[in-house]
């Protein structure tokens, strides 16, 4: 359990407030799916040479999660640092929020596809919610897939291969 100064408290209440004004005056339409990633990219322009962007992360993202409005529990974010200004005049943090591409081990949709259309098709164990592509869609790396090649294919009796 970490301990929070009296201000980081008072900025985390103050940002989860902030963070729902702006999810509503944005319009944003935001999709809670238990499944998706999702990257937050940050610029951090801090006041002074002496500060660390990574002190900032836990507290952002306990905000944002506060407010239940994007994500049900931050577990499923990718922060990223993009860059680092200094700014003493206007000290802030500009956050961009979007999903990830990739589903799982896949790099993206598409690879996926690609991935269901060689190894699942035909295969009896697709026909029955196969556990190995549900695993991999959910990011488990396994010894049965390699170089995107399901080692477990078994055709069904009843599929024709073109």
């Amino acid at each position: 359990m970490s301990y929070k100064t009296p201000e980081a408290v008072k900025y985390r209440s103050e940002f989860t407030k902030y963070v729902e004004k702006e999810v509503e005056s944005q319009g944003w339409d935001v999709p809670i799916d238990k499944g998706i990633n999702i990257y937050v990219d940050a610029v951090f322009y801090f006041p002074r040479i002496d500060m660390d962007c990574n002190n900032y992360w836990k507290i952002l993202l306990d905000a944002i999660t506060d407010t239940q409005l994007i994500w049900k529990d931050d577990n499923v974010v990718c922060e990223r640092v993009q860059r680092i200004y200094y700014d003493s005049n206007n000290p802030r943090i500009e956050l961009v929020i979007h999903p990830v591409s990739y589903i799982g081990v896949f790099d993206d949709a598409p690879q996926l596809e690609a991935f269901v259309s060689n190894n699942c098709i035909g295969c009896s164990r697709y026909k029955r919610n196969c556990s190995i592509l549900q695993k991999a869609m959910d990011g488990k790396v396994q010894e049965e897939l390699k170089d995107m090649v399901c080692s477990k294919r078994k055709l069904s009796k009843d599929f024709k291969e073109e």
